[in-house]
């Protein structure tokens, strides 16, 4: 019985010949992504902003969407988002804060019960109000922030220093980039869309730590042979691995996005493209920052060495 290959046996691609410019890429977009946050900025959404989420039931079985948005922009309500969710007939409105506190956010919600009085049921009201925003935000930015530093913790203790910041800047690399996307496309951002971040963080540190295992592995048994050329040799025996893996998983999200519904396309678009970046940052950039940051072979076979001593010296003991 023959097995699915996508990827040939005993490949040989120069990674680390093309980190001259692979590296420089990954670095400009990382570069252009912070200049896009700083001059533009990302749709944010409730979450972060503040304002109102409705959710309602209309009496037609198919409710016409943009009859819906044409009434209520007709309230001077600002930017108002409609969409579908779940059943057919469920619909979520989403008003942004509006100016006046409080009292102005019940007004608003007294202006889209009285247009929509006959048309529909009302089944959820919640109101986000600048200070739980900023709760949120902050609450958002310190999972990031924790998320990071134990990412650092582990590599480090895992393999050596220069793992660990290699790790660092290719997940950071990830969520940047990410960001970027958000403020190109202009999709909604919010917890969902910080969750998706999230998530492709762990998927980048999920493989960056495959790749970085095979290289110490490959560090360990080959003693003459250059750095880059180790590296070479380790990415191309887990490309094969790492291929099956990523298209298995965008198989998935795909699915995910043209089947789940329009609630979670923003999140699962971020996934599909934070999965990508993932995977070209882990050897386009995780994996060149070994050589840029000097590891040192000669300390992964001391390691080797003592290991393989260890059990002797043990039996002379005993």
């Amino acid at each position: 019985m023959r097995h699915l290959r996508l990827v040939p046996d005993n490949t040989t691609i120069p990674f680390m010949r093309m980190r001259r410019w692979t590296f420089p890429i990954a670095a400009l977009l990382s570069a252009l992504s912070i200049v896009l946050f700083i001059a533009i900025g990302p749709n944010y959404g409730i979450d972060f902003l503040g304002g109102t989420v409705i959710e309602i039931q209309t009496k037609d079985q198919q409710p016409d969407l943009g009859k819906l948005r044409g009434e209520l922009n007709g309230l001077g309500l600002g930017d108002v988002q409609v969409q579908t969710i779940g059943a057919d007939n469920s619909v979520l409105i989403r008003i942004g804060q509006q100016t006046g506190g409080e009292a102005a956010q019940q007004e608003a919600i007294s202006k889209v019960r009285t247009a929509l009085d006959g048309q529909a049921e009302f089944r959820r009201i919640d109101i986000v109000g600048p200070r739980v925003s900023g709760e949120l935000a902050w609450n958002g930015a310190l999972a990031m922030i924790v998320t990071f530093v134990a990412i650092a913790i582990y590599v480090w203790f895992r393999f050596e220093w220069q793992f660990a910041v290699g790790s660092i800047i290719s997940a950071a690399n990830v969520v940047i980039v990410t960001f970027g996307f958000y403020v190109v496309t202009q999709h909604e951002f919010n917890l969902t869309s910080l969750a998706a971040i999230l998530t492709t963080v762990g998927y980048s540190l999920n493989d960056t730590v495959v790749v970085y295992d095979r290289i110490r592995e490959t560090l360990r048994k080959y003693k003459k042979i250059s750095l880059a050329d180790l590296i070479d040799r380790a990415i191309n025996d887990m490309l094969g691995r790492t291929v099956i893996t990523t298209v298995t998983t965008l198989l998935a999200l795909f699915s995910l996005y043209f089947f789940g519904g329009e609630v979670i396309q923003a999140f699962t678009l971020a996934m599909i493209f934070g999965v990508i970046a993932a995977i070209l940052s882990s050897v386009c950039v995780a994996a060149p920052i070994l050589i840029y940051f000097g590891l040192r072979t000669d300390s992964m076979n001391d390691k080797k060495t003592d290991d393989t001593k260890s059990p002797t010296k043990g039996a002379q003991k005993a």
